[in-house]
């Protein structure tokens, strides 16, 4: 039958009230539906591909058959409008607001300091929400899966699971409770009156002031929807779009038809995999059939040989299933059953597995699927149907053909996957490496069975497959046949090493690329299952003769990680016992928009309303590197329904380029492109989708131009750098090198990091009407700096353009310059046309276009006496700035200033260049080009430890600066507080007995190691250019008595504005609630500088304090007359007496300077000090690592906000964690970004948050260049995440002298698995032949 003409109507609950579309498009995603169509932007576009969790809702649905409702998590960018008939979706709004109540999940993220930018905490809020309606009392695995896929640029997670925490079981027996730890106070001790409570150390907050969890205050289910699931006669749904038709059958027969008339039509049921290749890959299937009230497809029916499981089960539901069939059956039954639910564990996310379908698992036979090997090793069969009649298909290595195709024919349908049984003397396992913990694609992944017949050790049958290893789920075919009807032991299994290495290997232009490393993890896997089926055959061969007595060393046996977290400590100092109650400071108060954050009510730049006749602008960028462009036709572009104007570099009316350093960037190529995702031009259309529409329709011709340049040994080869080149030294290195015991030459390359703000860049620009004047929202760190590129670009003056922003969702530097580029451009639009244009970019094009931190290639040679002083040192540091200058030169003379560290090298000496390439421009990343400063800095220090063979810390500490000292750019301080942090660090985090046990536990383990490192930091706050340390505001106090405060630093998580309240608080003697903080905007504080370099609180907060000052001094006078008076009546009072109740207030920063020719001056205000210790442990055979435990210690003065500042100090670390750990970009040969969303770039997530997390505030410091004796804390602790590198290193040491490799050896950042497992050199990585320098193309550059 063919799908009806008429369309139907949808029927959908959203938040308990019913919404019927009768136009639904099947191109519509429930996301742009919600915030487009009902205006409920609290769901949040983060990457629309299911990959952060932003968006995340709850879904629930009738089940006719159990008469049961089911609640799921799931992604609405990737859930259809048209799969949700006759569901109930609730989203964050619906679930509680600040207008009736909040949800205690709500309440608890907020209060428990969980959201800072704000921009994940809907999704975060609605995840835990749903686990909670599931489960009242969850366990912390529970919360830890449940929260696996959502992802957090700004906390760093521990914030955000200690308030989830408060919801669990253990809340009450907490066997990892503090007194187990070793702790005097237990965690569990009610509170106690006593005199010594008053000295307990302060919470960051208090448990019991939460909500209790009422679940009889849940939003019910629709009654409608239930008599609608269980009325009788199911109609089929058809729903019309403008390019495609989505019909939904009721019974088998009728999907069988329709396959049969529309065999290239596919058939969607989770929408996660058909749904990904239309948005990203432009596919259009005319006709989309989806399954999902087909019964058949979801019936269950067990036999005596195992479980035929319904292809239309989701993989949440199948494993639930197994995990209810496994107890209740005999243990030798269950070996396939508890494969597949160890697979189904790590894959994707709670929120992908709730809705991906097990059939469409299968058939979508990716090359790296996790399922599809452990199916095919456990002889697993298909149930399929067609017009035909129904066959069964065995799963094996002929089923799958090529990359992404099956044996089956187009036409026929999986209905149901049959599990069998395993039989006694069965073993069966799965393995599966991933690039991060969750939530990620497989790199390799395994299942692997053998049969042993009784009381014999001789394999009868095995079976071997592999995904990652070729365009198909591969079989092993000949290295199972080496191992049948031999016995099961080392000779056997060294014999099938080497079959398995010639029967699987990978071209080095292998797509993924990572070759050597995937090589031998095939064979580590297939080492892990020779040790455990020895386990197994142990266990089985109890009272049986000659099958296998001999134990297995215990240093041979591979345990999984730990994986299990404990109680973190966040200690801070109480404010003085003589401190007003009600004044903030130092208290540790709540984000002061986290409840509507938490709420969905928190308004960010794309959450504003449309207005009438708004446009939508999508970029055309450059697809080739380096090239002429010959031809940019844009007719057919125009002719695309919806699409309004193309604007290109002619319809600029002002300036066309920004200047830097000399150098101009142009806003719109139109003569030549030099890389990849170079904006040419901007398709201006009535939808976000015909504007993307209008993108593929833009037409552009290239004539290449030869010399392109990529990498950096390319540009110094060619000497192509963007001026000044920076070269500072102190001493004089060349000599000093001749009188020193040893000198050894050395380097490490550090590749690049993206922002991943989770908000991605975003504008909206309204023109006013009249007299040219515009109003420009837009999420960026520097409003005056867009509204002069605004200005310029539009040739009108900087007074008719008011740049305002609300909050930002996340920037870390990513928001100053392209940021400013990008709003001139939709700035032009908007004067042509006439009308508001919005422009937000999708994920990979913010990845593809705006640049990220600067890779680093740094080289030393280093002069050092036998007792660990370092005596010379001279650094080469050469950064790939990309395309254009944009703050390269910048960073360039940041990473020369701090090469230093925290050590005094007499002789010291650095040269900094800022190598000119064609990729993207990279742009200022929080910390500057410090972080990789440093890391080149304590690479250099490791060395000379491996060298001298001591332990690093005692190099560390030899070095260090101690009493009065002078930087190498003559710069006077104090090192006692960093010499304290380092002290306290090493005590709190007791270094030394962890040491030893450090090295028994490497002494016992052969393919398990720890490592530990302990780092220091010394971090120079404020800006070198001295005219950007300044600060305006503007305090209103209106005659109510509440006050209206606004000052020049952008609130994009780190909590300005909530530290602003604080301060004016404060200064005015009154409780923070009178005083709010609408915005920042070019119209009431003029001319700021970018909220950047740790310097946000420390500028503002002095010109907030000095218009408080004034105020207060203006109403002197009133109080003398009342003292006893409130403070409403002082103001009032002062209205009638014509006193003034608005002021300015200014901050005129230190006069800092560099002078580079005389190699001295004073860049820095004051130092930031800390120091880390962390410790891993590390699985050799895969690389994989867990994070243990870190301690940090930070001298931040005086916290103005201790839960900010601790937040600040987490976010920043986990951060680093990710750049010098896990984070990779991508590029291909021809300079393409692959890495262009979270499904490819892995930025940390809750797995990868230390077990134990420890933050020390130093206590009894204070800082007399700041306000109220603070300090900047948003950049310094980022470089202390390498303290986790150091220990992946220090784990990967012990590795190699086991192999008796000792001495310095390379390791790259970020030290991703694949790094740590080649840097241990385990017999199997050594196995693996080394693909020969420059013989083959790679499928990826060594940026």
């Amino acid at each position: 039958m063919s799908p009806g003409t008429e369309g139907s109507a949808l029927c959908v609950f959203i938040n308990g009230e019913k919404v019927t579309e009768s136009h639904a498009d099947p191109e519509t995603m429930l996301l742009s539906f919600l915030r487009e169509k009902l205006r409920l932007t609290g769901t949040k576009y983060g990457c629309g591909g299911g990959g952060c969790g932003a968006c995340t809702v709850m879904v629930s649905r009738y089940q006719p058959a159990t008469k049961t409702i089911t609640h799921y998590a799931a992604n609405a960018c990737l859930l259809p409008l048209c799969q949700l008939h006759g569901a109930a979706v609730t989203t964050v709004e619906g679930i509680g607001s600040t207008k009736t109540r909040i949800h205690p999940v709500q309440e608890r993220i907020a209060k428990a300091h969980g959201s800072q930018c704000g921009f994940c905490t809907p999704g975060m809020v609605m995840s835990m929400y749903t686990l909670l309606r599931n489960k009242p009392l969850p366990t912390m695995e529970d919360i830890n899966q449940a929260l696996a896929g959502n992802l957090c640029r700004c906390t760093g997670y521990r914030p955000i699971v200690d308030g989830c925490k408060t919801f669990c079981q253990h809340s009450q027996t907490e066997t990892n409770c503090c007194r187990a730890n070793g702790g005097g106070n237990c965690c569990l001790d009610g509170e106690d009156d006593t005199e010594e409570a008053k000295d307990k150390k302060p919470q960051l907050f208090d448990k019991k002031e939460f909500l209790p969890l009422d679940p009889t205050q849940e939003l019910i289910f629709p009654p409608e929807l239930i008599l609608m699931a269980e009325g009788k006669s199911l109609q089929t749904l058809t729903f019309k779009g403008e390019r495609m038709t989505w019909v939904s059958p009721t019974t088998l027969e009728e999907l069988v038809q329709l396959k049969a008339s529309n065999p290239k039509a596919p058939l969607v049921m989770g929408n996660t995999n058909i749904g990904p290749d239309i948005k990203f890959k432009g596919v259009l299937h005319p006709l989309i059939i989806s399954p999902t009230r087909v019964k058949e497809l979801f019936e269950i029916t067990q036999t005596p040989h195992g479980v035929w499981v319904g292809a239309g089960c989701s993989l949440s539901e199948v494993q639930s299933l197994l995990e209810e069939l496994v107890p209740q059956s005999p243990e030798e039954k269950t070996e396939l059953f508890k494969a597949l639910i160890h697979q189904l564990r790590n894959l994707g996310s709670q929120q992908i597995r709730n809705v991906a379908s097990l059939g469409g698992n299968i058939m979508s036979a990716y090359p790296n699927s996790d399922l599809n090997p452990v199916l095919a090793a456990g002889s697993c069969k298909l149930s399929v149907i067609s017009n035909g009649g129904r066959r069964e298909v065995p799963l094996n290595q002929d089923f799958f053909v090529s990359f992404g195709k099956t044996i089956l024919k187009p036409e026929e349908i999986v209905v149901s996957a049959f599990i069998p049984f395993s039989r006694k003397g069965e073993i069966v396992r799965a393995f599966r490496h991933a690039s991060r913990k969750q939530s990620s694609f497989a790199t390799v992944t395994t299942g692997m069975r053998v049969f042993f017949l009784e009381g014999s050790k001789l394999v009868q049958d095995v079976s071997l497959y592999y995904g990652g290893m070729g365009p198909t789920t591969v079989s092993a075919t000949k290295t199972c046949a080496a191992l049948i009807g031999r016995p099961w032991d080392d000779e056997t299994l060294s014999q099938a090493y080497n079959v398995l290495l010639d029967e699987l290997t990978l071209p080095p232009s292998a797509p993924g690329g990572k070759v050597e490393f995937r090589q031998s993890l095939t064979l580590s896997f297939l080492f892990k299952f020779y040790l455990e089926v020895l386990q197994k055959l142990r266990e089985m061969s109890v009272g049986l003769q000659n099958v296998i007595t001999d134990e297995l060393p215990e240093k041979l046996r591979i345990q999984p990680l730990p994986t299990e977290s404990q109680p973190s400590l966040q200690e801070f100092q109480h404010v003085s016992k003589d401190q007003s109650n009600q004044d903030p400071v130092g208290r540790p108060i709540m984000h002061r928009s986290a409840i509507s954050q938490a709420t969905g009510e928190a308004v960010y730049c794309d959450d504003m309303p449309r207005t009438d006749g708004e446009l939508f602008l999508a970029l055309v960028t450059s697809s080739r590197a380096h090239a002429k462009i010959t031809e940019l036709d844009v007719s057919e572009a125009l002719q695309i329904p919806g699409v309004v104007d193309v604007i290109t570099a002619k319809d600029i009316p002002g300036k066309k380029v920004r200047t830097m350093f000399g150098y101009s960037e142009e806003l719109l190529a139109d003569v030549e492109v030099s890389c990849i995702g170079q904006m040419l031009c901007a398709v201006v259309a009535d939808t976000r989708a015909h504007a993307k529409r209008g993108v593929s329709a833009v037409r552009i011709s290239y004539e290449d131009l030869p010399g392109a340049i990529f990498t950096v040994e390319e540009a110094i080869e060619k000497s192509s750098y963007f001026e000044p080149r920076r070269m500072i030294e102190r001493g004089n290195v060349t000599e000093a090198l001749k009188s020193v015991d040893r000198v050894y030459e050395g380097g490490i390359r550090l590749g690049g990091q993206e922002h991943f703000y989770m908000e991605t860049q975003s504008m909206l620009v309204l023109p006013v009407g009249e007299e040219k004047e515009f109003n420009v929202y837009v999420s960026t760190q520097s409003p005056s700096f867009v509204q002069d590129a605004v200005a310029e670009t539009l040739n009108v003056p900087s007074n008719r353009v008011t740049c305002h922003v609300k909050r930002i969702g996340g920037a870390f530097g990513g928001k100053v310059t392209k940021t400013a580029i990008l709003a001139s451009i939709t700035a032009v639009a908007a004067w042509k046309n006439n009308c508001a244009v919005r422009c937000v970019l999708e994920r990979g094009d913010d990845m593809l276009i705006t640049g990220g931190r600067h890779p680093v290639l740094g080289k030393y040679k280093v002069g050092f006496m036998n007792d660990g002083r370092i005596v010379a040192a001279d650094f080469q540091y050469y950064a790939n700035a990309g395309n254009t200058v944009d703050e390269s030169p910048l960073v360039g003379e940041k990473i020369l200033l701090h090469m230093d560290n925290t050590y005094n090298i007499p002789n010291l000496r650095g040269h900094a260049a800022a190598c000119r390439t064609n990729l993207p421009s990279n742009t200022a990343f929080r910390g500057f080009g410090v972080p990789q400063s440093l890391m080149v800095v304590e690479n250099m220090i490791n060395d000379v430890a491996m060298v001298l063979g001591r332990p690093a810390d005692q190099i560390r500490e030899v070095n260090m600066y101690k009493g009065p000292s002078v930087t190498h750019y003559k710069f006077e301080f104090s090192p006692e507080n960093l010499l304290r942090c380092w002290e306290e660090c090493k005590l709190r985090s007791d270094y030394s007995a962890r040491c030893k046990a450090v090295n028994q536990f490497n002494q016992q383990n052969h393919w398990k190691k720890r490592g530990i490192s302990i780092i220091p930091i010394k971090y120079g706050i404020a800006f070198a250019e001295s005219f950007l340390n300044q600060a305006a505001a503007l305090v209103h106090i209106y005659k109510d008595g509440s006050v209206l405060v606004t000052h020049g630093g952008a609130e994009m998580g780190q909590g300005i504005h909530t530290k602003m309240q604080q301060v004016a608080s404060r200064e005015l003697h009154i409780p923070p609630s009178k005083v709010y903080i609408s915005e920042t905007s070019t119209n009431t504080v003029p001319n700021t500088c970018p909220s950047a370099a740790s310097f946000g609180t420390d500028a503002n907060g002095m010109a907030v304090k000095n218009a408080c000052q004034t105020l207060y001094q203006r109403l002197e006078p009133i109080r003398q007359k009342n003292p006893k008076g409130s403070w409403e009546s002082w103001v009032n009072a002062a209205f009638f007496e014509k006193i003034s109740l608005s002021a300015t207030g200014f901050y005129r920063g230190p006069d800092l300077y560099m002078d580079w020719d005389k190699m001295e001056g004073q860049p820095y205000a004051y130092f930031t000090y800390g120091a880390c210790c962390s410790e891993v442990e590390l699985d050799c055979l895969t690389g994989d690592y867990r994070t243990l435990r870190t301690d940090i210690v930070v001298d931040i003065g005086r916290s103005v906000n201790p839960s900010v500042d601790i937040g600040q100090i987490e976010g920043a670390f986990v951060q680093g964690l990710g750049f010098f750990t896990l984070e990779e970009l991508k590029f291909s040969p021809s300079g393409l970004l692959y890495t262009r969303g979270p499904s490819q770039y892995k930025v940390p997530a809750v797995c990868d948050v230390p077990l134990q997390f420890n933050v020390y505030l130093l206590p009894d410091t204070h800082n007399p260049h700041a306000i109220y004796s603070s300090k900047g804390i948003g950049e310094p602790t980022f470089f202390l995440g390498s303290s986790v590198f150091f220990a992946i290193k220090d784990a990967a040491a012990a590795a190699r002298s086991d192999s008796g490799l000792i001495g310095p050896f390379s390791l790259d950042s970020p030290a991703t698995p694949e790094r740590a497992c080649l840097a241990c050199a385990s017999s199997f990585t050594k196995k693996i032949p080394a693909s020969k320098p420059g013989s083959l193309k790679l499928w990826a550059l060594n940026i």
